[in-house]
């Protein structure tokens, strides 16, 4: 299992785990950022998903204090409790409550290899159906092995 955010306190914001991020990258799963293909099941399933973090107000409030602390704004996600709510038979809970429940659940969010690996594969196939500058990754499998590798070499330490 890979840890997917790291929780930054002091802004009461998420950063893409550092592991995590070189992983996404090695394996295509980035687009615009690296959770971008999380948020999609996150929200129903759909590409409204991909917005997940579409959230420039939120992250201008916070700006001057993330540059004093050494972090790039444009790296900070933070959750926008009207993102997560629909309006069709709800809200059932508070913004407090929404952003208080979504902050638990990714600080806790790990995911299992396997489901990153079968997650870049699927990209890799739609990509490698698109032909032209897809970002096709023909030496996939090579690098999950050797991710597979690695993980199971750290489990074991």
């Amino acid at each position: 299992m890979i840890k997917i955010f790291k929780y930054l306190d002091e802004l009461n914001c998420f950063m893409v785990d550092n592991d995590y991020k070189r992983i996404a990258d090695q394996l295509g799963l980035t687009e615009w950022n690296e959770v971008v293909w999380i948020g999609r099941f996150f929200i129903l399933d759909n590409d409204y998903g991909e917005h997940w973090f579409d959230n420039w107000p939120e992250r201008e409030l916070i700006e001057d204090k993330a540059k004093i602390m050494g972090y790039d704004s444009t790296e900070l996600f933070v959750i926008d409790h009207e993102r997560f709510k629909d309006n069709r038979d709800g809200p059932c809970h508070s913004p407090d409550e929404r952003v208080r429940f979504w902050t638990d659940v990714l600080k806790s969010l790990h995911l299992s290899y396997e489901t990153l690996f079968a997650e870049a594969r699927k990209q890799n196939r739609e990509r490698e159906k698109l032909k032209i500058d897809s970002g096709y990754i023909p030496n996939l499998e090579e690098r999950i092995a050797q991710i597979a590798e690695t993980a199971s070499y750290d489990n074991l330490k």
